[in-house]
C-alpha cells in the first residue's frame, strides 16, 4: 500500500488546521489506496535551516548538523505521496513550512514523488496564494505537483458541528485530489523502481568537469 504522509504546515495556537485535519485524515484513511501517516510540525520543532554541504557527512546518506534534521529526511523519505495542509501567511506559506521542505536539503526524499495541498483561509482566497507559492517551492524538490488543490475558504464556518465540509465542494474536491494522487503515486513509483536520473545540478556539475 502506497504511504501517504499528511504534513500539518502549522505550528500556532488556536490553528484551524485542527479542523481540516479531523476532516482529511478520515477521508484518506478510508480511500483505501493509502496507509495514512500525519506529520504534524508540533511535533518536529526543527532548527532554522542552516545546513551547508560541509556539515552533512556522507552525502550518500546525509548526517547534517543537527540530530532532528537527519530524523526528519529520513521520514519524509518513508513517503510514496504527500498531502500538505497550509494556512496563507502574506501571501505565502508559514515560516515553519518552508523551513522544513528546506531541511530535506540534498538528501532528495521529496523528489519524482507526488505532492498535493489542502490550503484554508479565513478569508474568502481559500490560501490560493500560499498555494501557488507551495507548488513553485515543491518543483525546487523535485517533487510533482497534483494541479487541482482543495481551497477552504471562510474556514471558521467551513466545517458543521459533526466535523464535515459545509459545502459539499470540498468533499468532492478531495476525493478528486486524492484519485489523482494515487494515480500519480503508482506512476512514479513504477518510474523510479525502472531507475532514475540523477539530479539535473548533479549532472551539469558533471557535464563541466566538477563532480
Amino acid at each position: 500500500m502506497l504511504k501517504l504522509q499528511i504534513i500539518v504546515g502549522s505550528t500556532r495556537q488556536g490553528r484551524h488546521a485542527d479542523a481540516v485535519l479531523r476532516w482529511v485524515v478520515p477521508v484518506a484513511q478510508a480511500y483505501g489506496a493509502f496507509d495514512v501517516e500525519t506529520l504534524d510540525l508540533r511535533d518536529w520543532p526543527l532548527p532554522f535551516f542552516q545546513e551547508v554541504v560541509a556539515n552533512m557527512g556522507d552525502l550518500a546518506d546525509p548526517t547534517y548538523s543537527d540530530p532532528s534534521v537527519k530524523r526528519w529526511n529520513d521520514k519524509i523519505k518513508e513517503g510514496d505521496a504527500y498531502l500538505i495542509l497550509t494556512p496563507e501567511y502574506n501571501h505565502s506559506v508559514p515560516a515553519v513550512l518552508k523551513n522544513a521542505i528546506d531541511s530535506v536539503f540534498f538528501s532528495h526524499r521529496f523528489r519524482h514523488k507526488p505532492v498535493a495541498v489542502v490550503g484554508y483561509s479565513i478569508g474568502g482566497t481559500a490560501g490560493v496564494r500560499a498555494v501557488e507559492h507551495l507548488f513553485q517551492i515543491m518543483l525546487e524538490t523535485d517533487a510533482v505537483p497534483i494541479r487541482t488543490p482543495t481551497l477552504i475558504p471562510m474556514v471558521e464556518q467551513a466545517f458543521t458541528a459533526e466535523g464535515r465540509p459545509a459545502n459539499p465542494v470540498l468533499q468532492a474536491s478531495l476525493g478528486v485530489q486524492l484519485d489523482d494522487l494515487a494515480w500519480m503515486a503508482k506512476a512514479l513509483m513504477a518510474a523510479r523502481q525502472a531507475g532514475e536520473p540523477l539530479p539535473a545540478a548533479v549532472r551539469i556539475r558533471a557535464a563541466l568537469g566538477r563532480a
